[in-house]
């Protein structure tokens, strides 16, 4: 989730928008300045996604040239963009829509509840409901109503270095249901960390391209721990729980006891994306935003595998990040609106996203085209980006969220410092935590 403003969870998802590419051809404007009848589509990317989404709006443009499509492109903190252009009466019609703050927006009556279209257009929600994967579809579901429609799988998996793997002789797994143990997962990090006659690493075994303590967290539900209780408009925190602290505990380990990890420290020198595309770290933690990159680093042969279970879990499990198109309520084109939303979330538009290889497409049919392989040719365990989204956890839902997410940074920082035990968290995370969501 990438760092989009004030805490808003989507910190790693996506890349932060810095600057567009020229191939982008329909106009980007820094508001919804409403002076013609073109659709408006605000979404966050960077200029390869960008790319990528243009290549759906042109199929769109070709199908549909009567609705003419202009972008709007997010600076650094989309949730204020949309709220401030909304409030002063110029709301884009499409909105890109995140799984944990989507919440929020609609609360405050931004955004569409989709039932309305989906009602009047039984053809499509009976393919749409044929097509979707259910757990990201169900994410945009909040209070009774449908207010985004998915667009892609953005969970977190395991990146491994072939090479360096079979140096060593290890087989990774392949299979969500066929995964390694905490133990076996140590052992092979120790395995693959290699350190020089004065101590010094000059090959991690784990490096993590995500969020630390949303990684942490990611472990602890890989150890049969949820989030919180329940997943939608939760009332309390899972951060208590034992296997929830065990599984920080361990991912903590892997740093600061362990040494297979860099610590919070090292990273303040070190890029852990440098130390896996340069061939210096055997594992990475990150999701499918990462394959571009990967791909295009020299001399690095890669493949994916998921993450390891802990003695509590029973299987394992990714995380349901995922972005959806939205529709703002009070649109004056919601017809337009829609029949874009029909065309990239559905198999058609969800096929286009497959040929282009930046996103793990929503829709089943897409995630399985031969598009979507011949996009990933150097990825053996493709099962890991089709299985992925129904082996995935659900991040809660709830505009309250940003800040539990504050206080997740603040309090699950020194333990992954080593500067606190992961039970910690039950005397300071879990009950402000709490407190929060009783009061949301």
């Amino acid at each position: 989730m990438q760092q989009t403003g004030p805490a808003l969870g989507r910190r790693e998802f996506l890349g932060i928008a810095g600057g567009i590419g020229v191939t982008l051809a329909a106009p980007i404007l820094t508001g919804c300045t409403g002076d013609d009848d073109a659709l408006t589509f605000f979404f966050q990317a960077n200029p390869a996604e960008a790319d990528g989404r243009q290549r759906v709006i042109d199929e769109f443009a070709r199908r549909y040239p009567e609705i003419r499509v202009r972008t709007v492109l997010s600076g650094p903190d989309p949730m204020q963009q949309m709220l401030t252009f909304c409030a002063g009466g110029k709301c884009p019609d499409v909105l890109m829509a995140w799984e944990q703050t989507y919440a929020g927006l609609a609360d405050r009556g931004v955004l569409l509840d989709l039932n309305t279209m989906l009602e009047r257009d039984p053809g499509f929600a009976a393919e749409l409901e044929a097509d979707s994967v259910a757990a990201l579809y169900d994410t945009f579901r909040y209070k009774g109503g449908q207010y985004a429609l998915p667009e892609q799988w953005s969970g977190n998996f395991l990146y491994y270095n072939r090479n360096l793997f079979d140096a060593e002789g290890i087989r990774p797994p392949g299979h969500w249901d066929r995964a390694w143990s905490f133990a076996e997962f140590l052992d092979i990090c120790r395995a693959l960390t290699e350190r020089d006659r004065s101590g010094r690493v000059g090959q991690w075994g784990f490096v993590d391209t995500w969020v630390p303590y949303y990684s942490a967290g990611l472990f602890a539900i890989d150890n049969g721990a949820e989030w919180t209780i329940p997943r939608t408009v939760p009332d309390r925190s899972a951060f208590a729980d034992e296997a929830f602290i065990e599984g920080v505990q361990f991912y903590a380990d892997l740093a600061t006891r362990h040494g297979v990890a860099p610590t919070p420290a090292d990273q303040q020198s070190i890029s852990t994306m440098d130390l896996f595309t340069q061939g210096k770290a055997a594992l990475a933690l990150g999701g499918h935003w990462r394959y571009q990159t990967f791909s295009a680093a020299d001399e690095l042969d890669f493949d994916i595998t998921a993450l390891p279970v802990g003695p509590n879990g029973s299987r394992a499990r990714s995380n349901i990040g995922t972005t959806g198109l939205a529709i703002a309520a009070d649109s004056p084109r919601k017809e337009q609106a829609w029949e874009f939303l029909k065309f990239a979330a559905g198999p058609a538009g969800q096929a286009v996203v497959a040929e282009t290889g930046l996103f793990v497409p929503a829709g089943k049919s897409a995630v399985r085209s031969r598009g979507f392989a011949e996009a990933h040719t150097s990825i053996g365990n493709l099962d890991i980006l089709v299985e992925g989204p129904t082996n995935s956890a659900p991040l809660p839902v709830t505009p309250a969220w940003a800040r539990i997410d504050a206080l997740m940074d603040r309090y699950l920082g020194p333990v992954l410092r080593g500067a606190r035990p992961a039970v910690s968290l039950k005397n300071r995370l879990a009950p402000e935590a709490d407190e929060v969501l009783r009061n949301q």
